[in-house]
């Protein structure tokens, strides 16, 4: 496929997921918060508040590759039993 046959994002599509993505930001940054700060007395962000966030954030970026991981896999299996079928109904040539 030449590079002005390759299929392109619309720009409502690159606003869309550009909008997913900061939702799903604003949800890290507001659940990371809520579980790691709560001393609101001083104006500088403590060591232990600074790891907890750190190891909040990388919790959840592993949970979320990993799920991403597993969906692929399954979408994988799930595209080779569909052919397998099609194969076996002889709709498709072996």
């Amino acid at each position: 496929m030449s590079a002005t046959e390759e299929p392109t994002m619309t720009e409502a599509e690159q606003i869309q997921q550009f909008r997913d993505f900061l939702i799903s930001y604003n949800k890290l940054s507001e659940r990371c918060f809520r579980d790691c700060v709560h001393d609101f007395t001083v104006r500088h962000v403590r060591d232990k508040e600074d790891r907890c966030a750190l190891n909040c954030m990388e919790k959840y970026m592993k949970m979320n590759q990993r799920i991403s991981q597993r969906f692929q896999e399954f979408q994988i299996l799930s595209n080779e039993n569909a052919i397998a079928a099609a194969k076996k109904a002889g709709s498709l040539p072996l």
